[in-house]
C-alpha cells in the first residue's frame, strides 16, 4: 500500500471513532467488503465461532483485499470463541420453562425425560452448589439450585422462557475450573498469529494471568497482535486493572456481560472499564447491539444511537458491529448510520488537552515519549496547527496519543505495514501509508503534498511532528513545527 488515495484518507472526512465490523454471509462479498470499508469501518473481526479454518482464511484473504483496494490500512480482529457453555440436545426442542418449575441438570449427553438438561461442560454438576444462579438462552430464562447430588443438580424457574438445544448456559458467581482457551481456541491463535492478525481477542477473561498466556502464545509464533481481553465475567471487575495493563485492548462485551451481572449495573460497568482504559492509555471497544435493529430494519432505534453517542462521549476508542454486519439484511446501512452517528457526536467534544492523561509508567510507554506527546498537542493547540503527525515504529507513541484527545486531525504514519493496521483502533489516528518515516525533510514534503493535494492543508498552515532521536533509546523525545511551503 505505497499508494496514498487523497479521496479515502481524508481526516475531516473520517471520524475520529472507529468502527470494527463482524464479518459474515451478509458482507463477505470482495464488493461489499469494499464498500463497508469506505463508509468508515477501520477493522474486521472474524468469529471462530462459526465457520471453518478454511474459510476464515479465506476471508482474511479477502478483507486484505478490499484494503489494498481502497489502499487504506484496515486492522483483522480474530475472536476465539473461548470456553463457552451452551445446553446439550433437548428431548423437547424447544423446551417450556414456566415460573415454579423444576428441572434437572444431569451427567452425561442424553436427557431421559423433557425435564432434564444436558450440558457441554462436563464438571457443571460437580461445580454447582445449592443457591447458585443459572442463566439460560442470553439470561431469559434463570434457575436456582435447590439441591445437588453427585449425578445431578435440582433447579428451580425462577425467570420464565423457553429454552433451545445448544443454548448458552451463564453462571454469574459460579468459579469454574474451566480453561481459559480450549484446543480449538490454541489452534485458532496460532493460525492467527501465523497469519498476520493485527488484533486477537480472548473471550470469558476472568484473570491477567490468562491474557499473558495468550501474549506469550502469540508472540512465541512471531506475532505482535495486540491481545484484546473481553470483559463478559463478574469475576473479571474483580481484576480489572490488571487485565487492562497485561492486555493490548479491552473489549466491553455486553451481551453476555449483562447476564453475568446484574444487567441494571450493566451501563455503569461499561463506564467504569473505559475510564481505567483511558487512565492506563490502552483501547477500547464497545460491543454488543448497538444497532441490533438494523439486522431487519434500514432504521435504528432513537436509543441505539444513544447508546453510541454515549459510547462515545464516556471515551471509547472504537465501537462494534456484530450481527447487524454478519447476517444482517442491511450491513452497509449500519456502518453508514453508526459513522453518521460518530461525526455527529464527535462535533460536540470539548474536552482539555489533559483532562484524560494516561498513567505514563503503567501503560507500557517511555515516560518521555508521553511527556513529548501531550506537550505536542499543547503547542499544536496554541499555534493553531491544522495537523498533528505521528512517527512511531510499533505505534505506541500513537496510542498515548490517541489518549490526548483533541479536534486536530492526527496522522500516524510508520515504515511498518503491521504498526499501521494496529493504528486502526486508536481513537483519532488516521493511519496513512507510504511515508517516508526515517527522513525528517522527505516526510515533511511527503506530508504537504498530501495534505495539499487532499484539501487539508494550504499554504501556511502550521503542522506539528512528533518524532525520535538516537539521544534517548526507544523515546519519542522530538517535536517539530513546520509551516506549509
Amino acid at each position: 500500500m505505497s499508494d496514498v488515495s487523497i479521496s479515502e484518507a481524508r481526516p475531516t472526512k473520517k471520524a475520529r471513532t472507529n468502527i470494527v465490523a463482524t464479518v459474515g454471509p451478509a458482507c463477505q462479498s470482495p464488493e461489499m467488503l469494499r464498500e463497508l470499508i469506505r463508509s468508515g469501518v477501520d477493522v474486521f473481526r472474524i468469529n471462530t465461532a462459526h465457520g471453518t479454518r478454511a474459510e476464515h482464511q479465506a476471508t482474511f484473504d479477502a478483507v486484505h483485499a478490499a484494503s489494498n483496494d481502497c489502499k487504506r490500512p484496515v486492522g483483522v480482529l480474530i475472536d476465539l470463541a473461548g470456553p463457552k457453555i451452551r445446553l446439550g440436545q433437548l428431548l423437547q426442542d424447544p423446551t417450556e420453562c414456566p415460573l415454579g418449575a423444576e428441572f434437572r441438570f444431569i451427567r452425561g449427553d442424553t436427557p431421559g425425560n423433557a425435564n432434564e438438561f444436558t450440558c457441554t461442560y462436563e464438571s457443571l454438576v460437580a461445580e454447582l452448589a445449592v443457591g447458585d444462579r443459572v442463566m439460560l438462552a442470553d439470561g431469559t430464562v434463570s434457575l436456582q439450585v435447590l439441591e445437588k447430588d453427585e449425578s445431578s443438580a435440582r433447579c428451580i424457574v425462577t425467570g420464565a422462557g423457553v429454552v433451545r438445544s445448544r443454548q448458552g448456559v451463564n453462571l454469574p458467581g459460579v468459579s469454574l475450573t474451566v480453561p481459559a482457551m480450549t484446543e480449538a481456541d490454541i489452534s485458532n491463535a496460532i493460525w492467527a498469529a501465523q497469519a498476520g492478525a493485527d488484533f486477537i481477542s480472548l473471550s470469558f477473561v476472568r484473570s491477567p494471568v490468562e491474557v499473558r498466556q495468550l501474549k506469550e502464545l502469540v508472540q512465541s509464533h512471531g506475532s505482535r497482535a495486540l491481545v484484546i481481553a473481553k470483559i463478559e465475567k463478574g469475576e473479571a471487575l474483580e481484576h480489572l486493572d490488571e487485565i487492562v495493563l497485561a492486555a493490548g485492548g479491552i473489549m466491553v462485551a455486553r451481551g453476555d456481560l449483562g447476564v453475568e451481572t446484574d444487567i441494571a449495573e450493566t451501563p455503569v460497568i461499561q463506564k467504569r472499564i473505559i475510564e481505567v482504559c483511558q487512565q492506563l492509555a490502552k483501547p477500547v471497544i464497545v460491543a454488543t447491539q448497538m444497532l441490533d435493529s438494523m439486522q431487519d430494519s434500514p432504521r435504528p432505534t432513537r436509543a441505539e444511537v444513544s447508546d453510541i453517542a454515549n459510547a462515545i462521549l464516556d471515551g471509547a476508542d472504537a465501537c462494534m458491529l456484530s450481527g447487524e454486519t454478519a447476517i444482517g439484511k442491511f450491513p452497509r446501512e449500519s456502518v453508514d448510520m453508526m459513522h453518521r452517528v460518530m461525526l455527529s457526536t464527535e462535533r460536540t467534544l470539548e474536552r482539555t488537552q489533559g483532562e484524560h492523561i494516561p498513567i505514563a509508567a503503567l501503560s507500557g510507554v517511555h515516560p518521555i515519549t508521553a511527556a513529548t506527546v501531550y506537550g505536542a498537542s499543547e503547542i499544536a493547540s496554541r499555534v493553531n496547527a491544522k495537523l498533528i503527525v505521528i512517527a512511531t515504529k510499533g505505534g505506541g507513541t500513537a496510542r498515548i496519543k490517541a489518549k490526548f484527545r483533541s479536534a486536530i486531525p492526527v496522522v500516524g504514519v510508520s515504515d511498518n505495514e503491521a504498526t499501521l493496521r494496529r493504528m486502526t483502533l486508536f481513537w483519532g489516528i488516521l493511519p496513512l501509508p507510504g511515508a517516508p518515516v526515517g527522513d525528517g525533510p522527505a516526510l515533511r514534503e511527503f506530508i504537504d503534498n498530501w495534505g495539499r493535494a487532499s484539501g487539508v492543508l494550504v499554504k501556511g498552515d502550521r503542522v506539528v511532528y512528533v518524532t525520535g532521536s538516537d539521544v534517548i533509546a526507544h523515546a519519542h523525545n522530538v517535536v517539530v513545527v513546520q509551516e506549509v511551503q
